[in-house]
C-alpha cells in the first residue's frame, strides 16, 4: 500500500504578480520534487486586523493565523501564502516571510524582494531568485527547519537582503537530510 504524497499549495494573498508567483511554484517543485506543489485557483483577501496604520505595514502572524483555515479547504498539507504586502511581526523592522515552525501555513512577501526597492535597477531574474529562495526558506520551516548556520544554506537567517543573494535556492547537506526525514513523516 503506498503513502499519498505530501501536498503543498501557492494561495496568493492580495494582488500579487502572477508570473513571480509561477516562478515560486517552479522552484518550490524543484526544491521539493517529492512533494505535490500546486497553485490555488482562489486567493485570500488580505485581512484588514493585520494592518498596522502605524507601521503602514501588515502582521504577518496574523495573516497566518487566517491562512491556516485554508489548509483543510485544500486539502493539503502546507499552505505557502504569497503577498506582495510589506510584512513585520513585533520586535523587527520588517520580515521577508514568516511560518509556523513546524506547522501547516508559511506566507513570504514579496515587498522587499525588488531590486527597485534598494534603488537598484530593475531585475526580474533576480527578483524571482529572491523569491524562490524565501519560500523555500519559509516551507523549510514549516516542515521543522531552524535556520542553518551554513550561510550559503537557504534556510540561512536573512537579516538583510545581502544575506537572501548570498545564499543558494538549495538546502545544506545537513539540511537536506532533515528535510528528506521530516516529507518522510508528515501526515498525508
Amino acid at each position: 500500500m503506498s503513502e499519498k504524497p505530501m501536498r503543498l499549495t501557492v494561495l496568493r494573498i492580495g494582488n500579487v504578480d502572477a508570473e513571480a508567483v509561477q516562478h515560486v511554484l517552479h522552484g518550490l517543485s524543484q526544491a521539493f520534487p517529492e512533494v505535490v506543489c500546486n497553485l490555488s485557483e482562489s486567493g485570500m483577501s488580505v485581512p484588514k486586523e493585520a494592518y498596522n496604520q502605524a507601521r503602514s505595514q501588515y502582521h504577518s502572524t496574523r495573516i497566518l493565523a487566517k491562512l491556516i483555515g485554508h489548509v483543510g479547504k485544500l486539502g493539503v498539507n502546507i499552505v505557502l501564502g504569497v503577498t506582495a504586502l510589506d510584512l513585520y511581526v513585533p520586535g523587527l523592522n520588517f520580515v521577508f516571510g514568516e511560518a509556523h515552525l513546524p506547522g501547516k501555513v508559511a506566507i513570504i512577501s514579496l515587498f522587499r524582494l525588488h531590486p527597485e526597492f534598494y534603488g537598484q535597477s530593475a531585475d526580474k531574474q533576480l527578483f524571482y531568485d529572491r523569491a524562490v529562495k524565501e519560500a523555500v526558506h519559509e516551507v523549510g520551516h514549516a516542515l521543522g527547519l531552524g535556520h542553518c548556520k551554513n550561510p550559503l544554506c537557504v534556510m540561512f537567517f536573512s537579516n538583510s537582503i545581502l544575506d537572501t543573494d548570498r545564499k543558494k535556492s538549495k538546502f545544506c547537506e545537513k539540511c537536506s537530510v532533515l528535510v528528506a526525514g521530516f516529507v518522510g513523516k508528515r501526515d498525508c
